[in-house]
Formats: C-alpha cells, structure tokens, sequence
C-alpha cells in the first residue's frame, strides 16, 4: 500500500470503529480540561479521572484554586505521580491565569505553552477538545500506531506529529487523534498485542506484501 492508500484506509476505518468519539478525560470546561491533562502527564486516563473528581470538589477555578496550599494540592494528586512538578505547576499556571487572563484559559498555543508545567502536547489538547482548534497532539499511542502503519519513522514525537499533520487533511486533525488513542488502548496495546485483534496493523501490513508479491512476481 502506498502511503496516501494507508491514510485512506485508516481514516475509513477509525470512522467505522468511533462514529462517536469521547475525550477520555473528564472536565466541565477549559479550567478544568488544562489541570486533567496537565495531571496526565506520564500516568492514565483512568487514575486521573479517579483524583480530579477529589480536587475539583475543592477548587474548579483559578479564584478557588489558589486558595490551597501548593502541599494541599500534592497530596490530592499523588496517585498519578510527578506531583511536586504538577502541584507547583496546578497553583503557578491558576496564579497566571488570574493575573495575566482574567481568570480564563488563553485561546493561543503560545500563551498556554507559557504557563507552568504546561508543554506542546498538553497546549494542543486544551486547543483542540476546549476550542475546537486543529491541532494534533501526540501521545505514546499515536507514536507507536503512525510507527507501526508505515506513516512515521518513529524518531520522536515531534517528527510523529510533523507526519501526522502533513498526511492527514487538517479538518479530521481533532478527530483522528481521539480515535487513534481509542483505537490504541482497545486493539493495539503496547503490553499484550494480539495481531489478529489489530485490524488496521494487519490489513495494512497484509496489502503491502501483496503488493510487493504482484511487483516481483
């Protein structure tokens, strides 16, 4: 398969599977969507969504965040690890946030990427899921999967992303990067991959011997 037939291919597919796509962290607004992501920096999805319900009873906004001790903050969000860095971080960004954007979350890669504890990756999902922005952010399952399909080189993130966004047309970006993370924690996991389970990996990898079988034959 070449690889504009591969992008066909996985887009056709990751609709059929996720007509319907989920943010996999739960939030009420872009406040909110910032400190989840922020939180699941080297942890999952599921154990961030166990502690922000336990910090977001206490303080949802910047105005209530702030109120707490950096030491408060920490010991709520232990169970998803690295928290001095995020704790810092949770009540530096709040600080900011009330100081320089009246309370709101900046609608600019650039201002987001300014704040504490808050990096490309965290800024495209916050540009993408709270303002609808095209972006695509890039996390290990997206790295692993592009890597996989013959769509990346697999060097880093930032060259994954850099392919992602010149393959895939622009207005399916905020989709596709949902669906490939869906598609990545049910059938192409990086612990217990069953290939017969992975559609997409086989199909593709299936279509490109045939085609090198019909070239040399």
């Amino acid at each position: 398969m070449t690889k504009k037939e591969k992008v066909s291919f996985v887009m056709e597919e990751l609709d059929k599977l996720y007509p319907k796509i989920p943010i996999p962290l739960d939030h009420k607004d872009p406040y909110t969507l910032l400190i989840a992501v922020l939180l699941s920096a080297q942890s999952t999805d599921v154990r961030v969504n166990q502690v922000t319900p336990i910090l977001f009873k206490k303080a949802d906004t910047p105005q209530e965040m702030i109120k707490l001790t950096v030491a408060e903050i920490r010991d709520i969000i232990k169970p998803v690890g690295l928290s001095p860095m995020k704790s810092k971080g949770i009540h530096g960004l709040s600080h900011i946030l009330i100081n320089e954007h009246k309370g709101e979350v900046p609608k600019s890669f650039e201002a987001l990427e300014a704040l504490p504890a808050v990096g490309h990756k965290t800024a495209s999902v916050v540009m993408s899921q709270a303002f609808g922005v095209p972006a695509f952010p890039v996390d290990t399952h997206i790295h692993r999967l592009l890597y996989r399909w013959g769509l990346s080189n697999g060097k880093n993130v930032v060259q994954t992303e850099r392919d992602a966004k010149h393959l895939f047309p622009k207005y399916k970006w905020n989709e596709l990067h949902l669906q490939i993370i869906w598609y990545g924690r049910e059938y192409c996991p990086a612990r217990g991959w069953n290939i017969n389970r992975d559609i997409i990996t086989s199909t593709i990898g299936r279509k490109s011997v045939l085609k090198k079988q019909m070239k040399t034959s």
